[in-house]
């Protein structure tokens, strides 16, 4: 059995914390505290932060790539060298067409057109990995999503900060993402997609 290769997307730098966009890289974050892994170090050979511990008795890496989101492939090709290593790959990332709140679990599935996701698509030459998608898209109260319009609209959305109404709900996501890695770790893939999609 592989290691395991958690992989957090988003943007470095300051300016893009808290970012919509920044939901998959925090979402890690929280999960490497949650579960007392060692501080994140610089690995210049991958351009990424990483920290590595253990779940359950399988080793995992965490990744969170110091490129931008159009880049993130080029850490992750280093570590997943083949279809096989693929399988013990799991990316998070930000979710457009889901709403806030709700987290699915998908494997071998196209990018939906996030940039992030088809550099790693294109790095490893596979789409046999699982991805954790996060739902960032507030929804109208018959439960409609209200996505921005437009390129230039979308842009400025996904690299908006959350509302101070939408705090105590992505903590909640967070949390439930971080049960959620360990379910998949321990238990599999199959259980963790029953129980939390």
């Amino acid at each position: 059995m592989n290691n395991f290769v958690f992989v957090g997307l988003g943007n470095p730098g300051d300016e893009y914390e808290g970012t919509r966009h920044n939901t998959g890289r925090d979402a890690l974050l929280y999960f490497a505290e949650n579960k007392s892994f060692p501080d994140f170090e610089f690995d210049k050979k991958l351009n990424a932060l990483v920290s590595d511990g253990v779940i359950g008795k399988k080793k995992v890496k965490l990744v969170l790539p110091e490129t931008f989101m159009n880049k993130s492939g080029l850490a992750v090709r280093q570590l997943v060298t083949s279809v096989k290593k693929a399988e013990s790959l799991i990316v998070l990332y930000d979710e457009i067409d889901l709403p806030l709140g709700k987290i699915k679990t998908v494997f071998d599935r196209g990018s939906g057109g996030h940039r992030g996701v088809e550099s790693i698509i294109r790095s490893i030459k596979t789409k046999k990995f699982t991805r954790v998608r996060m739902g960032i898209t507030p929804t109208t109260p018959t439960g409609k999503l209200k996505k921005p319009k437009g390129d230039d609209g979308v842009y400025k959305f996904i690299l908006g900060k959350f509302k101070s109404s939408e705090q105590k709900e992505i903590k909640k996501v967070l949390k439930k993402t971080s049960e959620l890695l360990e379910v998949l770790v321990v238990e599999g893939r199959e259980v963790a997609m029953n129980k939390f999609n």
